[in-house]
């Protein structure tokens, strides 16, 4: 049941569907290339049953490709073809595959002119067949291209939950489910898919057998040219030893009802995992009818990714106030749950460096705790390698107390370090307002505001005559903070417990002291000790300790 049709176009949000800023010779290139890998996964999936990208991921690569098809006038692919010559077992009745629709009014789009509905969970497994001749287990066959299939007759006699004898209108019968990892209690929306298809896939496929095949159910989801009646087919496959069919098929009448039951799945405690629903219309025809990609009569509604594929517009560096270089992935926007995502913080220089992400990629993006966007991995790479130059500025705890050339960041860093509660409490003033100062008056160094004007604050663009006294008088607050709470503002590597010890309230005291004097003072060690002696007497802040004094800053 699973990509027989490509994902609607529709689920690609409007900013995606924007058509890249290509020349010819660039689109002709990453078509070709984004379409050779997505023939290869699907020739892995119809011959193995699973891939190396999961579901979520295909559908959305899949639906970039038919829009890059769309914007550079290329041949679409209707559906997602099976490989060609499958060699196996011919399946008595064809698997038909479901088309995949993109939202609830997709899916009341369909409904018109049908009726007797019912809906499933869409169980995330392996799709087989089942072929039960005179009451005994017969063939187990693997779904392949929904014609042939690979044998698993014998691997499928050591699941227990399968029944190898049947009764009644079972006897003789062909049954298509799907095979899955059982779980305890498993809350799709708390646990996602904890790669369950390719465990499943992987114990049927094993030459030797596998201990998954013991934890392994089964989810009958047709009965082709069973019983008229829905309600008589599911008690049929619960007295057989089937009785997850009728436990989890539900008859349903509007679209509305259909939505209640695809947000009660996702988030109850279920045997499987499932990926969405999946939407049937009981008036099905015979079964010698059916044939890959034709089910007309049963439809998928799917969850939305709990990750999502995103582009890469570009790429850049930010410098922190310790110096730390940061690099963020500026990323054509996504929504992830409620929120809108363009900016992901991707990490250090080395994990950029590993993961090789440049602009035009296309990375897979999930919320990681409190809702933070995060990069989980490159799911597709650009045939171009365009990557920004890494700062040639060397950053260590000495360096950007002026605003040079080199220190934009990390000087802003420092000033917005500043108004933090930690050390100045400066109310209100945040990066934006510290670099509409800056900009405005020129500052030389970290301490520069202090001798600002009332008359150059009211002169600030975007500062109002009410803001630009609030502020002065804020400024003038700050002249009166403790001495430790400036030693703090300099972002000395000096330990808190240090700190707090610290008897001096004077810089000159400060600075006479020695390497061993400091290792007196708790989570002081030798390393922390020298780098004290070093920061107190390196020159930009002897020169910013002189100028304290000048503004005759107490302890200066």
């Amino acid at each position: 049941m699973k990509r027989i049709l490509l994902l609607l176009i529709a689920t690609v949000t409007g900013a995606q569907a924007t058509c890249p800023a290509w020349a010819p010779a660039r689109a002709k290139q990453e078509v070709a290339q984004l379409t050779m890998q997505i023939a290869r996964w699907n020739d892995d999936y119809w011959r193995q049953g699973a891939s190396e990208v999961n579901d979520g991921v295909y559908d959305q690569l899949s639906a970039r490709l038919t829009q890059w098809q769309r914007c550079f006038g290329y041949a679409e692919e209707a559906e997602s073809t099976p490989p060609g010559q499958i060699s196996g077992t011919m399946h008595p009745v064809a698997h038909t595959g479901v088309q995949k629709l993109a939202d609830a009014q997709a899916v009341s789009q369909w409904m018109a002119g049908k009726n007797n509905f019912w809906v499933q969970p869409k169980v995330d497994g392996v799709a087989v067949t089942l072929v039960y001749h005179q009451g005994r287990l017969l063939q187990v066959i693997s779904r392949g291209d929904g014609l042939k299939g690979e044998d698993w007759t014998e691997k499928a006699r050591h699941i227990p939950d399968i029944p190898k004898t049947v009764t009644g209108r079972l006897a003789e019968s062909v049954l298509q489910g799907e095979i899955f990892l059982q779980r305890n209690a498993h809350i799709q929306k708390q646990m996602g898919g904890v790669n369950a298809r390719a465990k499943v896939a992987g114990a049927l496929m094993q030459r030797s057998e596998s201990k998954t095949l013991a934890n392994l159910g089964v989810f009958i989801w047709a009965w082709p040219d069973g019983p008229q009646h829905m309600e008589e087919r599911l008690a049929l496959l619960s007295q057989a030893g089937f009785p997850l069919a009728q436990r989890y098929t539900k008859p349903v009448m509007r679209v509305e009802d259909i939505a209640s039951w695809r947000d009660r799945w996702f988030t109850s405690p279920l045997p499987f995992v499932t990926d969405g629903v999946v939407v049937r219309s009981a008036d099905e025809p015979e079964g010698k009818h059916w044939l890959p990609t034709q089910g007309s009569w049963v439809v998928a509604w799917k969850y939305v990714p709990a990750a999502q594929v995103a582009e890469v517009k570009n790429v850049s560096f930010t410098v922190g106030r310790t110096g730390k270089i940061a690099v963020v992935a500026q990323l054509v926007p996504v929504k992830l749950d409620d929120k809108q995502v363009q900016r992901v913080n991707i990490g250090s220089v080395a994990r950029w460096q590993t993961l090789d992400i440049a602009e035009g990629d296309q990375v897979l993006v999930s919320l990681a705790g409190q809702g933070i966007p995060r990069i989980d991995s490159v799911v597709w790479r650009s045939t171009q390698r365009i990557k920004p130059t890494l700062p040639l500025q060397k950053y260590n705890a000495l360096t950007c107390f002026y605003a040079t050339p080199g220190c934009e960041e990390r000087f802003i860093a420092r000033l917005e370090w500043l108004s933090s509660k930690a050390v100045f409490d400066i109310d209100g003033l945040g990066r934006a307002g510290w670099q509409t100062l800056h900009q405005a008056q020129s500052f030389e160094h970290l301490f520069s505001w202090l001798a600002l004007t009332p008359e150059q604050l009211r002169r600030t663009p975007g500062i109002t005559p009410s803001r630009a006294t609030q502020l002065w008088h804020q400024f003038n607050l700050v002249r009166q903070q403790p001495f430790k709470r400036w030693v703090t503002a300099f972002g000395l590597p000096l330990s808190k417990a240090a700190l707090g010890a610290l008897a001096d309230n004077r810089w000159d005291t400060l600075a006479s002291r020695s390497a061993q004097d400091w290792q007196r003072l708790p989570g002081m060690g030798n390393l922390r000790a020298q780098q004290m002696v070093e920061a107190v007497h390196h020159p930009d802040i002897s020169r910013l300790a002189q100028w304290l004094a000048s503004q005759k800053i107490p302890g200066f």
